[in-house]
């Protein structure tokens, strides 16, 4: 499990790298302020469960439960796809109701740590 996870990890870091890159030198005189901060709101989303993936990858031995941790470690990659993404197609778009898929990404994001921190937390228990 660890290497898959952490390839996707490091992949999406580098989108999300490529894709602030983007943002930063391509849209910055075509994009509104507000739809700049919205677009940088999802590269550093992105980037952040993209590094946290890595980590989860690492640790995934000693975390625990492996199918609650792989879970978890979809989740996380789902909540990038629906929490950066739409907020990437919001910025480009402005298609305001794109702006109702953020959040359940965001609910991906919370699901996928609340399954990580439950495997570590069964596997405390057993240790």
């Amino acid at each position: 499990m660890s290497n898959k996870y952490f390839a996707y990890g490091a992949i999406g870091a580098a989108l999300a790298v490529a894709l602030g890159a983007f943002g930063a030198h391509g849209l910055k005189d075509t994009l509104s302020e507000d739809m700049l901060e919205v677009y940088e709101t999802g590269v550093r989303y992105h980037m952040y469960h993209a590094i946290g993936l890595m980590l989860v990858a690492l640790l995934a031995d000693r975390i625990g439960d492996a199918k609650l941790v792989r879970v978890g470690a979809r989740l996380l990659i789902a909540g990038i796809i629906l929490f950066s993404g739409s907020l990437y197609v919001l910025a480009l778009s402005d298609v305001k109701i794109l702006g109702a898929i953020t959040p359940l990404g965001g609910v991906a994001f919370l699901a996928g740590w609340g399954c990580i921190a439950a495997a570590a937390l069964r596997a405390r228990k057993k240790a």
